[in-house]
């Protein structure tokens, strides 16, 4: 089933504000002009065509194709995944633009069920896939450089045969695929339609998130709480969401054969299970010197005997309140993209000045930062809750990064061009970190290194330790799930267990805390994603390491990884910096990054 866009929160995206200059807004008009397109209708009319035909040509016929006939069979398959992609990323940009408005979301959902029952009958193409032999592909392969070159595509496919399930199941779950996109757009809209009341005023989640990061701790906690408490009146739809979704899924899973609810994940990640338990497992060892550490650091700065949750992303005494307005951020970003090559940069530059970027907070807008590639033939869209913080700047660098990466690998074609999770946060994380080493090269103080380097270890702790203790709160909610429903308690019960292990003995928590699981998307839209962040971090401290080193070609080889897309295993992509991530010294080299900046903080002591 064609999966629309959905708005991954950033690891460090914050949330509106004034005096941010010209913020700018989508042009969708690249992907179509309207619900009404002339272009739209006739799209779903080839759509609907294009599969059926594919269908009457290729069924029960794809293991005596020869090397042409099969490079003829992907590449129509190809097209049908672009257009089907372009309508639904033009409905789900739409819709996340304002998510509580009725129309944009039936328009979206009729869409998604029109393309779900017209791909129904190509479900048979990856079942055919899985039953050719190995040698009867092999020599197909060898015939055809063209075909040949979609052997990754093929290698994707054939990882999933030892949990394929029947043709009319595997068709029946393709089906029922619209159920559970409703129970995620039944959780995006009750997220984004809470209200808060914060000392008088009226705001949506990301105006109270926002208030988090807020120089007066007063605020801060009034925030917390409201937080807690709305979150408190609505934890019963988010246990119910969370439910049916692990529910779900264990069934799948239980039918499948899957040996753990996180091995589709992993499948789809292109990464080995022990290579995802290395990196779990060098990031919990390293809590205690690295957040429990930073943590005890910042307690001192903040002159508190115990830290509170609202004390967890709160700026810092000595820290510049100054908002950073877009046009400024925009400079930021775009000259240390330049500085490291001016081809960055101008591969940056029409999202800003083509539409390409929605970068304000709006009522009804979808919370978080995304990038999102849509289809190779238009270009990436990236969306921002921009309020003019440092933290933003960093998330701008972030998506950025995220776009630049989908433009670059565009080249690889509709099928190849997608990379998998692990490898996605690469140049997003990249991008993040040479923004942030232009800003501490012109720190022209101490305090104001000591402020950048605070700031950029929070980010990778939010990044590393925050988010493999999800991927931890996961593992333990599913397996929870199967031994029956969860009450609300449960969850948060869950939640709790995860929470002091990570953050450290620098914390308390507040009666209300436990149910701050209740707001994050990934959780629903995407089980597991999380640890792809840390994985994301610990490449890029790795792969930065290099670069500083002076690594020799260094430029050419990341745009080369960058370029390649989803056309290459983890494994052939960092072989040419000398690095491999199932060596677990690999993980240790990324920590050791984020140990060394603590290091320098309490030197500065």
């Amino acid at each position: 089933m064609f999966q629309l866009p959905y708005p991954i929160r950033d690891a460090n995206a914050s949330a509106a504000g004034d005096g941010l200059g010209n913020l700018p807004e989508w042009d969708l008009s690249d992907l179509y002009s309207g619900e009404d397109a002339p272009e739209l209708k006739r799209d779903l009319d080839w759509l609907e065509e294009a599969c059926a035909s594919f269908a009457a040509d290729y069924e029960g016929k794809l293991a005596g194709l020869d090397a042409k006939g099969m490079l003829e069979c992907i590449l129509r398959n190809e097209r049908i995944n672009q257009v089907a992609g372009r309508i639904m990323s033009f409905a789900g940009l739409r819709y996340y633009q304002l998510t509580t408005d009725a129309s944009r979301a039936k328009f979206m959902s009729d869409l998604q069920e029109k393309i779900t029952n017209y791909t129904t009958p190509l479900v048979f193409f990856t079942l055919e896939i899985n039953r050719i032999e190995d040698g009867i592909l092999d020599a197909r392969f060898a015939e055809n450089d063209d075909l040949a070159r979609y052997k990754p595509i093929f290698d994707r496919i054939r990882a999933m045969k030892p949990y394929q399930l029947s043709d009319e199941l595997e068709k029946f779950l393709h089906d029922l695929g619209v159920v559970g996109d409703a129970w995620e757009r039944l959780f995006d809209e009750t997220i984004a339609g809470l209200t808060f009341f914060v000392n008088g005023d009226e705001l949506n989640i990301e105006g109270t998130l926002n208030l988090l990061t807020d120089q007066n701790r007063d605020m801060r906690e009034a925030a917390a709480r409201e937080l807690a408490s709305v979150f408190a009146d609505n934890v019963k739809t988010f246990a119910r969401v969370h439910n049916t979704q692990a529910k779900e899924k264990e069934i799948i899973d239980r039918w499948r054969g899957m040996p753990s609810a996180q091995m589709s994940r992993h499948l789809s990640n292109q990464v080995e299970p022990e290579v995802v338990e290395a990196l779990r497992k060098a990031v919990v060892a390293a809590y205690p010197k690295l957040s429990h550490r930073y943590y005890e650091l910042k307690r001192k700065w903040l002159g508190l005997d115990k830290m509170q949750v609202w004390d967890r992303n709160a700026p810092l005494p000595m820290e510049d309140t100054r908002i950073v307005g877009w046009d400024e951020a925009e400079k930021m970003v775009m000259d240390a993209y330049g500085a490291f090559d001016p081809r960055m940069a101008d591969l940056a530059e029409p999202f800003f000045k083509k539409g390409w970027i929605d970068a304000g907070v709006k009522p009804g807008k979808a919370p978080g930062a995304f990038a999102h590639p849509t289809v190779t033939n238009v270009h990436p869209y990236v969306m921002l809750n921009y309020l003019g913080k440092p933290r933003d700047v960093m998330t701008l660098a972030h998506e950025l990064g995220h776009g630049v990466h989908q433009v670059l690998a565009a080249g690889q074609g509709e099928m190849l061009s997608s990379t998998p999770l692990t490898l996605a946060e690469t140049a997003s994380v990249f991008g993040e970190m040479l923004t942030f080493r232009k800003m501490l090269d012109g720190a022209e103080t101490q305090q104001q290194r000591k402020i950048l380097l605070a700031g950029k270890v929070e980010d990778m702790i939010n990044t590393v330790i925050r988010q493999i203790a999800f991927y931890d709160f996961e593992c333990k909610l599913h397996e929870a799930r199967r031994a029956g429903e969860l009450t609300p308690e449960d969850i948060n019960a869950i939640w709790m267990s995860i929470q002091g292990e990570s953050l450290g003995p620098a914390f308390e928590f507040m009666e209300g805390y436990e149910t701050f699981w209740a707001y994050i998307p990934h959780f629903v839209h995407s089980p597991f994603y999380v640890y792809a962040y840390a994985f994301g971090d610990g490449l890029v401290n790795a792969l930065y390491s290099v670069y500083a080193e002076g690594d020799d070609g260094f430029v050419e080889k990341y745009f080369d990884m960058l370029k390649a897309g989803g056309s290459k295993h983890h494994k052939e992509l960092l072989a040419p910096f000398g690095l491999d991530a199932s060596d677990p010294a690999f993980w240790d080299k990324g920590l050791s990054m984020i140990a060394g900046f603590i290091d320098e903080l309490e030197a500065m002591e």
